[in-house]
């Protein structure tokens, strides 16, 4: 898995409900043909961050068809949660 492209922005919580920050990405990634994932018009994983006194967490995550805009019922094998946390960590600075 190759994330190619992002965006990132925060999440605003005016209630102040949560604790912490949370950040939502939308991840870019491309997969190797033969990964049951694939998708000739590739996927993109929206992920939610989410940063508090304990450090940052994946606090949900969801794969996307870019093409048909349906979130698959698949999920990220455990190396791929943690290069996907990593990335996420890194560029909102945590």
């Amino acid at each position: 898995m190759d994330i190619t492209n992002y965006s990132m922005h925060k999440i605003n919580d005016p209630t102040g409900i949560m604790i912490g920050d949370r950040y939502e990405f939308l991840l870019d990634i491309e997969v190797d043909e033969d990964d049951e994932l694939y998708t000739a018009t590739g996927l993109e994983v929206r992920v939610i961050l989410a940063v508090d006194e304990n450090g940052a967490r994946l606090a949900s995550y969801s794969i996307i068809d870019k093409q048909s805009r349906d979130v698959l019922e698949f999920g990220l094998e455990e190396e791929e949660e943690e290069e996907v946390l990593a990335f996420c960590k890194e560029k909102a600075g945590n």
